[in-house]
């Protein structure tokens, strides 16, 4: 077992910056939680309700941002951003397994293939006619990369990751279990009662530094590609249909559903299991709440909240039956101020 390396504190300052109060050659060898933090870990506090568990806190130091600078004796870093100053620290002392060059005797890869010499491809790993993979790529076992596809330099995929056909895949990029990119969109045309399928002729494209959670799909166009631009970060368990486009640098959580030729704006964020329409727009920075249902395009930046506010059951129902007579009230309202107003008008 390979030996943790540890920082001292002080040169984490020097290398991510901040101000560092307190002694700088603590040795700092993992990242935890205020609870569970020992006396070589480092935690941090990003929200004001957390201050009062650093009383309780075993941890060696702790990263505050600036308006809590004294909160704590223990030796800190003060920074603007402690929860992405904390992700940078995590990533120096947990950095990925180093990329053993080679192809699995189990890996099955046409000749055509062109694959780099220090990337790695796992057992039972199928690879296609004239499929690329970078430098320092690593490929999991079981993964499956189709004729011409394209998986970029020091790109990670997961065991068990599909990638379809033509796909391209950018650099720096990682993908979890059970993804597929580049499966059929759902393209079907109704005809004498029967349902005829639409072939689907595009590509997915994906920039760099993108992530994709376990389980997700990202279809192939039906005419153009489907594109996930750069730095698009993708939770678990999410489908994005034929032809939509998703902004650089924009985060969606678990379950979202996003249908066929919507375009998603940079930086945007989308809450869990909030669905888009179809052949609709979000503008830049639109973050939409969990559970909502956007329905026609957002031209403005801003959070959008669409959820039912949850109660009793009972309640609940009666709610809902008010809610479906809604459209019938405010039609009698009218018509009530139309007589109010034709009173008023008649007064003598």
């Amino acid at each position: 077992m390979t030996k943790r390396k540890s920082y001292k504190l002080g040169d984490i300052a020097k290398r991510f910056g901040g101000e560092l109060i307190g002694d700088p050659d603590i040795r700092i060898r993992q990242v935890a939680t205020l609870e569970s933090a020992q006396s070589t870990d480092i935690t941090f506090v990003a929200q004001a309700r957390y201050l009062p568990q650093l009383d309780r806190t075993r941890a060696g130091a702790v990263i505050l941002g600036s308006d809590a600078r004294d909160a704590s004796g223990l030796s800190r870093i003060i920074c603007t951003n402690p929860y992405a100053y904390f992700a940078k620290v995590s990533a120096l002392l947990n950095p990925p397994a180093a990329v053993v060059p080679g192809i699995h005797k189990s890996a099955v890869v046409d000749k055509s293939a062109r694959i780099a010499k220090s990337a790695s491809i796992g057992a039972c790993t199928v690879i296609g006619k004239g499929a690329q993979v970078g430098d320092k790529a690593i490929i999991g076992p079981g993964c499956f990369i189709g004729d011409k596809a394209i998986v970029g330099a020091a790109t990670r995929l997961h065991a068990n990751v599909t990638i379809y056909h033509q796909c391209r895949i950018g650099a720096r990029c990682i993908a979890h279990s059970g993804v597929v990119i580049g499966s059929d969109g759902f393209g079907i045309a109704r005809e004498d009662g029967v349902w005829k399928k639409i072939p689907q002729i595009g590509r997915v494209l994906i920039g760099d530094d993108v992530e994709i959670g376990a389980n997700t799909t990202i279809d192939r166009g039906a005419l153009d590609d489907t594109v996930i631009e750069d730095g698009v970060k993708l939770d678990n368990q999410i489908q994005i249909a034929h032809n939509v486009r998703i902004g650089a640098h924009t985060a969606i959580a678990a379950c979202v559903g996003i249908a066929g030729s919507a375009k998603i704006g940079r930086n945007c964020a989308l809450g869990g299991a909030s669905m888009i329409y179809g052949h609709i727009t979000l503008a830049d920075n639109v973050s939409v709440s969990a559970g909502t249902l956007i329905m026609k395009s957002l031209e403005q930046p801003g959070t959008y909240t669409g959820v039912y506010p949850f109660s009793s059951h009972q309640r609940w129902l009666k709610n809902a039956a008010h809610l479906r007579q809604l459209d019938d009230l405010v039609k009698r309202l009218r018509e009530l101020e139309g007589l109010a107003g034709k009173t008023e008008r008649n007064k003598p």
